[in-house]
């Protein structure tokens, strides 16, 4: 049997499908979360007979059945096309008006619904009455009273679906149109929609009733006039960020962190005993000790930085406030030529860029979407809370606020980016409209940060036990060799296939403040995962047992990465810099290919967030050397002519899109003219 699952944003419909699944799928407070379907089945325990295989289809969120976005059609061409047993169409009871003008189209397909009454639980503490019998006669189907979060109306909504499902119709929907009106104008289609308005909002004054006037101010609607405010939001929202960062980086992050690290050691000098006393060759032992845990363990050593800070982002996000965010960014994407909603994957993007690229699909302007897509990569994602804890732990260590200072750099990057590009894309020609339902304010759940922390967190193990790893073996055998595939010693590492690979690349980067080849060698493998860039300079630079305690205790002369690796503050932070807004890993890119579904717009994405990082780096390197050591770094004359070819390029690019653009505008014109 397949059910589908359908509803409004925000109508806690991914919530109840983790709850009828175990599925772990992430929820959040506006539309954009889910923008492909997903697939489970139904939980052992919900299925009315042990024999009978359940699926469950989660559909992205949808207003209507006449598709307005790409993810709306998804669910619009599932319910018409794939033939599901029967809908489950979950329903904000807090939200009945709005709600129910879905309700009534589905209703018309001739597929069984049941509706599930969601959020029943804030019905009464909103002041909300609602009659369910009636409900259930007015639309002539099954109405359970749900609440996904507490888990309460699942076995009774499930065995109603299943059975629905079974008898394959008997459901006559609700006579809404007369019976010989069909729609054959765009007047037609907006009659339909007054005319299916008209009667929800009928059914909705007969089985509702409020004790609250809606036009009464509520504290949060007080709140949001301080959380939202289009001045105060900014610093409330730094204020929150670096609080969040505190605690993940600085304070209980690390604490967790000791354990950890405490336990790799242990398991480290286990292997390397185990393996002496085995007579193992010394390079089979180096490969497994040096190479692959120390690697891997210098990953997982960040571990209980990420989990926290995902813990307590899940908990801004469950209680409302990241809803927040968005619409106090809102006025700045508007200026930059792009959509309200762009905010939405960038949000999204903070846990992993790959879902923060797909999110764009619900923004309806192609333009718009593509500048979203290449924009959404800068928001450091989890794959570089490693690189960020592991540069500000070694090089400021007294200064927690680095952490958060990355995200508003990367804020203020794509707020100027975007601005360049929308002078090169021509984008102000193009009006933008954001709408987003405010969720109410609610205590987060624990237990659901917790649930995504681990998932996250198996995620990640995941990734260093099977990408991370097999680098970072690479990395090893490469070092250790050179072309002859000769041994190379501690003296002769420079000769090694890896250093002569990377040496190139280290050229490249001589006025950035790290040309040597380890730094080109761990930025490069970075492309591959993020984490690679952590894990490969503690096997370039042996970063583990002394030299672990070394890196990661107070900067000094027995630093590794500021005595062989020729780091100072300021070079560092632009290495941190370059790897953070340079392109991101393969899999991100895959997914900007096939968002933006244009190769020009691909290539186009990547050469301009590699010139970012570059340029980006550069700067900092060689201002901040001038400023904090007096002196112009290495590589400043080349600096100042790559900087004055980039001015030419963005000039050049920027002239010849404004001279088509002109041409484009007035063509433009005529069309809309014309039509």
């Amino acid at each position: 049997m397949k059910i589908a699952l359908t509803g409004n944003p925000n109508s806690g419909k991914t919530t109840m499908f983790n709850a009828l699944t175990g599925k772990l799928e992430h929820v959040g407070n506006w539309a954009g979360v889910t923008v492909e379907k997903k697939v489970a089945k139904l939980k052992g325990n919900l299925k009315t007979k042990k024999s009978e295989e359940v699926m469950v289809v989660d559909l992205p969120g949808a207003y209507s059945m006449s598709p307005f976005t790409s993810e709306e059609s998804i669910t619009s061409d599932f319910v018409k096309e794939e033939n599901p047993d029967v809908i489950i169409n979950v329903v904000d009871a807090s939200n009945l008006n709005r709600s129910l003008f879905f309700t009534t189209q589905l209703l018309e397909l001739g597929i069984p619904v049941v509706v599930a009454l969601n959020k029943y639980d804030m019905v009464k503490r909103n002041g909300l009455t609602i009659d369910v019998s009636r409900l259930k006669n007015l639309l002539n189907c099954q109405v359970i009273e749900t609440s996904a979060l507490k888990e309460v109306g699942l076995k009774e909504l499930a065995a109603s679906a299943i059975d629905y499902g079974n008898k394959k119709g008997g459901q006559v929907a609700p006579k809404i149109m007369e019976d010989d009106f069909q729609i054959k104008t765009k007047s037609d289609a907006e009659k339909a929609d007054k005319l299916r308005f008209n009667f929800v909002n009928e059914i909705t004054k007969k089985v509702e009733v409020r004790k609250i006037k809606s036009s009464r101010v509520t504290v949060a609607d007080q709140a949001d006039r301080i959380i939202a405010h289009k001045w105060l939001g900014i610093p409330i929202f730094g204020l929150i960020l670096w609080a969040v960062f505190y605690i993940s980086q600085s304070w209980l992050g690390p604490l967790l962190a000791g354990y950890v690290e405490t336990g790799i050691e242990m398991l480290t000098n286990a292997v390397s005993g185990g393996l002496e006393s085995a007579g193992t060759n010394d390079f089979l032992t180096a490969l497994i000790v040096e190479g692959i845990i120390g690697g891997v363990g210098a990953v997982l050593g960040f571990l209980p930085l990420i989990m926290v800070l995902f813990f307590l982002l899940s908990l801004l996000e469950d209680c409302g406030y990241m809803a927040r965010v968005a619409v106090v960014m809102d006025r700045f994407f508007k200026k930059i030529g792009l959509s309200g909603k762009s905010i939405i994957p960038m949000v999204v993007g903070y846990g992993c860029a790959i879902p923060g690229v797909m999110a764009t699909r619900t923004i309806k302007s192609e333009r718009q979407r593509r500048m979203t897509a290449m924009l959404t990569p800068f928001i450091p994602c989890g794959a570089k809370a490693p690189i960020i804890g592991l540069f500000v732990a070694v090089f400021f260590p007294k200064a927690p606020y680095m952490a958060p200072i990355t995200y508003f750099v990367a804020i203020i990057l794509i707020i100027l980016v975007g601005l360049l590009l929308k002078r090169i894309t021509n984008a102000e020609t193009e009006v933008n409209y954001f709408m987003i339902e405010l969720p109410e304010y609610r205590l987060p759940s624990i237990k659901r940060a917790a649930l995504s922390m681990l998932d996250r967190a198996k995620g990640f193990i995941i990734k260093a036990g099977t990408i991370i790893l097999v680098c970072n073996a690479v990395v090893f055998v490469l070092q250790s060799f050179d072309f002859s595939l000769h041994l190379v010693g501690d003296e002769g590492v420079s000769s090694s296939m890896l250093a002569i690979i990377a040496k190139p690349v280290a050229f490249l980067l001589i006025p950035l403040g790290f040309g040597i080849w380890q730094f080109a060698a761990a930025a490069v493998t970075g492309f591959i995962a993020k984490e690679n860039v952590v894990a490969t300079l503690a096997v370039c630079f042996a970063l583990f047992g002394d030299n672990a305690e070394a890196v990661l205790s107070t900067p000094g002369s027995d630093n590794v990465l500021m005595v062989a690796g020729g780091l100072t503050a300021v070079s560092a932070l632009a290495y941190m810099f370059f790897n953070l807004f340079t392109p991101p890993c393969f899999a991100a890119i895959g997914a900007m290919n096939s968002e933006m579904g244009s190769k020009k717009w691909l290539w186009g994405a990547i050469g301009m967030q590699f010139g970012i990082g570059y340029l980006l780096a550069l700067l900092v390197n060689q201002i901040g050397s001038l400023i904090v050591y007096g002196k112009p770094a290495e590589g400043f004359v080349a600096s100042i002519i790559i900087l004055i070819v980039a001015v030419i390029l963005l000039v050049t690019l920027i002239k010849k899109k404004k001279d088509g653009g002109v041409e484009g505008i007035n063509q433009s014109r005529q069309q809309k003219e014309i039509a």
